[in-house]
């Protein structure tokens, strides 16, 4: 039987050799897919008017957003309006996933999240300055994320005082001590770290609080920071890249990416 649609792959739990308690439901129609009256994990899959009852993957929840119930949509519990539905199964956990499925902020750095899938989680770190956000599940300026430890907001790099820079008023940009590329943006006191483009480093300006992202061989002491790399090569791929995504395209590197960390439909049986 093929479904209209499937926007999302399906994951649904084992449901083990023995059931703790037989529930029934009756079909309002003869196909169909229908939430669970108090659990959130829970749905019912209605075939030729007889009901089955289905359990999305742990950390998954059923989506009842289908007002025609034709939609077999198990999607992340922080997508899914649960209402009512307020059971879940319990948690099962593997390194960095509190659940098999889901989006989890590190337990140590606050710049690093993990994408769980089955259970198997992938690093992802946000750029420099950024931190991870577990309420807006985005990549936000590292001081405006509760979690963050002031000593993680820019690696511990603390802003000049009040008057200590001449004419730098309230912005002022300052060198990363160790890494050519990266620098800091202090404004209003408060340190945001950033990066240079892929290609450049950070040169210090000639005035106190000053500074741009200029050309390796143009900044003394860091003409070597790229090593071997084709910097030529990178730039233009850089080019290119912005250029497609003005277009409304997106570089095939990353179509490429998507596509191969979608798994494909699993049996829901």
């Amino acid at each position: 039987m093929t479904l209209r649609r499937w926007e999302r792959s399906i994951i649904c739990a084992d449901p083990g050799p023995t059931a703790v308690a037989q529930e029934s439901f009756k079909c309002p129609d003869d196909f169909g897919f229908y939430p669970h009256h108090s659990s959130c994990d829970k749905y019912w899959k209605c075939d030729n008017n007889v009901a089955e009852l289905k359990t999305c993957g742990n950390g998954l929840a059923f989506d009842a957003t289908d007002s025609k119930y034709l939609t077999e949509n198990c999607d992340y519990l922080h997508n899914v309006d649960c209402g009512d539905r307020t059971q879940l199964e319990p948690p099962i956990s593997t390194p960095h996933c509190e659940r098999l499925y889901g989006i989890f902020a590190d337990a140590a750095k606050c710049d690093v999240f993990w994408n769980c899938w089955n259970g198997e989680a992938s690093r992802y770190q946000c750029s420099p300055g950024l931190a991870y956000d577990r309420e807006a599940r985005v990549c936000m300026w590292a001081d405006q994320v509760p979690e963050c430890k002031n000593e993680e907001v820019a690696n511990g790099f603390a802003c000049p005082a009040a008057g200590e820079i001449s004419n730098a008023g309230s912005f002022s940009r300052h060198a990363h001590p160790e890494d050519c590329r990266k620098y800091y943006i202090c404004l209003e006191g408060v340190a945001r770290e950033y990066g240079c483009p892929i290609g450049t480093v950070f040169k210090i300006g000639d005035a106190d609080g000053t500074g741009n992202c200029e050309d390796p061989e143009d900044v003394p002491g860091c003409e070597d920071y790229y090593g071997d790399l084709d910097l030529k090569s990178i730039r233009k791929s850089e080019l290119l890249a912005g250029l497609a995504l003005q277009s409304g395209g997106a570089p095939a590197a990353t179509k490429a990416n998507v596509k191969s960390n979608r798994p494909a439909p699993k049996d829901s049986n």
